[in-house]
């Protein structure tokens, strides 16, 4: 079977999983620690076990929102929807489901809010911020040193950059950008992927080798789709996605992780929102909520220690 036919099979599968969802028990017991949780990319299966309905609101933690925002008692947020475990729509095309959602619904909770949640594609979410068309966003965003001078982040986990590939590639684990040289690297539009690899291109010419091209892709179908059909050598995207995304598709795998970063949700800079933010989801640390949402995704190796408001890049 070509790679274009097995993605197409991939597809099906994955429409008749997002069709069994509704099935899922919607008990908080099902899920159990992070640590040992199964991965949320086991063929077939998008999880929708409810483990934000239980969540109470913090009146302390609330009580840090800022006077107009407790009495209207709602924000917006825009959410970038792309692929599990982060953000997916369920079959009826409407529906989002992903841990983003999940600590974003936990933690309004907390704070005893309500989300006016609007779909956007993750490459407008932030320069949107400082224009106030939004209160905050959600989308795997990385929080780095380059972001930190424009917004303002509150942590939730931790994740990163990696390198995915066909089972036939002979490239091994990339421990440096310069052994991409000659490569066609697909990744996703305005991420901090993209901004590395037009940062480091130049690394190629220093070391006397052919540049390799980057192949930038605002829907993640199209980028994988890329990848089965040889148009891409390799895929750098978040670890998590890409662990999902191989482990449903056949004629991939994972190559490893390249550069963890915290992720964390984003606002204008000076948002006098974010220690209300961080104060819920350390709440969620404490009521086990935290570890219930990573083991519902099988995303345990992500649990940070404790939310931090825009801390320094890991180096």
């Amino acid at each position: 079977m070509s790679r274009y036919r097995n993605f197409a099979a991939f597809a099906l599968i994955t429409v008749a999983a997002l069709g069994l969802t509704a099935c899922g028990s919607g008990d908080p017991a099902d899920a159990g620690p992070a640590a040992q949780a199964k991965p949320a990319g086991a063929k077939g299966r998008i999880p929708t076990t409810d483990v934000v309905s239980a969540v109470k609101k913090d009146e302390a933690a609330a009580a840090l929102l800022p006077k107009g925002v407790r009495e209207s008692g709602t924000l917006t947020l825009a959410s970038s929807v792309g692929n599990p475990p982060g953000a997916v729509y369920l079959a009826d095309g409407r529906t989002v489901a992903g841990q983003d959602i999940d600590f974003a619904d936990a933690v309004a909770k907390v704070l005893g809010l309500k989300l006016k949640r609007q779909v956007a594609a993750f490459e407008v979410i932030l320069p949107a911020l400082d224009s106030g068309k939004y209160d905050l966003g959600t989308g795997n965003f990385g929080v780095t040193d380059e972001r930190r001078k424009t917004i303002d982040f509150v942590t939730y986990i931790n994740d990163g950059q990696g390198f995915a590939v066909r089972e036939d590639s002979e490239l091994g684990k990339v421990t440096e950008l310069t052994q991409l040289c000659g490569l066609k690297v697909a990744t996703g539009a305005g991420t901090t992927f993209e901004a590395t690899l037009e940062k480091n291109k130049g690394r190629c010419a220093e070391a006397g080798k052919k540049a390799y091209s980057v192949q930038t892709y605002s829907e993640q179908g199209a980028l994988w789709i890329s990848l089965q059909q040889g148009r891409s050598d390799v895929v750098m995207s978040t670890i998590n996605g890409l662990r999902y995304a191989v482990a449903q598709q056949p004629g991939l795998r994972f190559l490893n992780e390249f550069h963890r970063l915290d992720v964390g949700f984003a606002f204008k800079k000076g948002t006098p929102l974010a220690p209300a933010f961080q104060a819920a989801v350390n709440d969620l640390k404490k009521d086990g909520t935290y570890d219930r949402i990573l083991a519902k995704w099988g995303t345990g190796e992500s649990a940070i220690a404790s939310s931090q408001i825009s801390p320094p890049e890991h180096k």
